[in-house]
């Protein structure tokens, strides 16, 4: 884990309704995988950093994907090319992938799609065929970026791709199954693939495993902290009765 002052290395806008920041910040590029996220500060901003989910790191550069939807993400789109903020990353536990799947589903609900970019180049190097299933509620809300042998789209309301979420659209007989996006829709996946490795989308403070503001409920009794044992879990562990299943804000904001 390291912390540094990153410059603003490019900033896209892929569709209206996302966007994407990337910060030169080497350091934590090179070593980052699949899964784990950064924490953003930014000064003038709110108190708290905010947790983003890698997007990419490519050449030294590390993006995050968001939506302007608060107060810190708000700030994020007024950032320009050349511009600094703190990072500290990478944190969490990551994904992991098995070569003797053979073959990998990534399972994504509209800003799940943040870890899914590095979740196939990490399992392209572990040698296994990809499917990526991307659901959202309605076309306009689908991220047009993908990777992988074979792309699935969904739309809660049939305007692309299969009328109906992007569990259900996630075709038999693959190897593994990694998943992000609303609890709800993890929970859906915990109840189809027991053993599959979900993100879990909860509040988040320090980053660090100090504040314990990210408490996830284990089926097994006690909590975990997402920062830190998480945000990867295998997806019968967590007790989604108990976590909430939409947050008052969208994740990353």
């Amino acid at each position: 884990m390291l912390e540094l002052t990153a410059i603003v290395a490019e900033v896209r806008h892929p569709t209206a309704h996302y966007r994407v920041i990337g910060f030169h910040a080497p350091a934590i590029a090179e070593p980052v995988r699949a899964g784990q996220f950064v924490n953003v500060l930014l000064r003038p901003g709110p108190l708290l950093r905010r947790p983003f989910s890698v997007y990419s790191a490519v050449g030294g550069v590390v993006e995050i994907i968001y939506r302007p939807v608060g107060e810190g993400t708000a700030l994020l789109a007024d950032l320009k090319e050349g511009d600094r903020v703190s990072l500290l990353g990478p944190l969490g536990r990551p994904f992991e992938f098995d070569p003797d799947w053979d073959s990998v589903a990534l399972v994504s609900g509209g800003l799940g799609v943040a870890p899914m970019l590095l979740a196939a180049r990490d399992a392209r190097d572990a040698g296994l065929r990809v499917t990526w299933v991307h659901g959202a509620r309605t076309v306009t809300e689908l991220s047009p970026e993908s990777a992988g042998d074979r792309s699935v789209i969904a739309t809660d309301d049939g305007s692309a791709g299969h009328h109906g979420s992007a569990v259900a659209a996630v075709p038999d007989g693959v190897g593994g199954v990694l998943a992000c996006g609303p609890n709800r829709m993890l929970a859906a996946v915990a109840a189809r693939w027991p053993d599959a490795q979900v993100a879990v989308e909860t509040y988040m403070g320090c980053g660090t495993g100090v504040c314990l503001g990210c408490a996830v409920p284990l089926r097994a009794g006690g909590y975990d902290r997402a920062c830190k044992e998480g945000p990867v879990y295998r997806a019968a562990d967590v007790d989604w009765e108990a976590l909430p299943s939409h947050l008052h804000y969208a994740a990353g904001a």
